[in-house]
């Protein structure tokens, strides 16, 4: 059953979102495409540093050298992004109507943390200045093991609400909400349910832009 928890005004925690079903199989559409040509790699960032999550970009690339969207990998290997599963695309239509947004996105960043990812507290604001002002929300689908999420305020030093997100679950944040700071401090081995086909976690993001 969900469970769908106000966080904040804009911003919904809807625990069990998918079932254990729906999780294996978006694992294996995520581990697939993964695979192929332009799957999954190692951001490096300004300043030469590589992240500590493997990344994969369905409908537009983020380029992590220029915190910008495009078509093709030119920061990687000029491949042009996947496109966006129909299947993923709708998953997270139906969550955001969940949390009374509509919603159409069109890109997709996949996220594989492992037990020393982490990701800083940061805004998403690389979207279109359109996407932003309408207040489009960013919805993630959490699959694998649990992860301490941080969700802040709209100035990095403002307090911070501690979340775990665990395997099925979905955080949508729009509207007031849009451009909170949020990010990930710990990843918790060994509390994924059986059966996924990976280790660590997968969080996919979904984003309009």
């Amino acid at each position: 059953m969900i469970d769908a928890l106000a966080i904040a005004p804009g911003a919904v925690h809807l625990k069990h979102y998918l079932s254990d079903k729906e999780q294996r199989i978006v694992a294996a559409e995520c581990l697939e495409l993964g695979a192929r040509d332009a799957g999954f790699y190692t951001p490096i960032v300004r300043g030469g540093h590589p992240m500590s999550v493997r990344m994969l970009c369905l409908g537009r690339h983020w380029n992590a050298r220029t915190y910008s969207y495009e078509e093709t990998r030119s920061d990687i290997d000029g491949l042009p992004a996947p496109v966006l599963p129909e299947h993923l695309e709708g998953l997270a239509r139906s969550a955001a109507n969940e949390a009374g947004f509509t919603f159409a996105p069109d890109t997709c960043i996949v996220n594989w943390y492992r037990a020393a990812s982490r990701m800083g507290l940061h805004q998403d604001k690389d979207e279109s200045p359109q996407s932003i002002a309408e207040g489009a929300p960013v919805l993630s689908l959490s699959i694998g093991d649990t992860a301490r999420f941080l969700f802040g305020g709209l100035r990095r030093r403002a307090p911070v609400q501690k979340i775990l997100l665990e395997s099925g679950d979905a955080f949508v944040f729009g509207g007031a909400a849009r451009l909170r700071y949020h990010g990930v401090t710990r990843i918790e081995p060994g509390t994924a349910p059986p059966g996924l086909g990976f280790e660590g976690r997968l969080n996919l993001t979904f984003r309009k832009y």
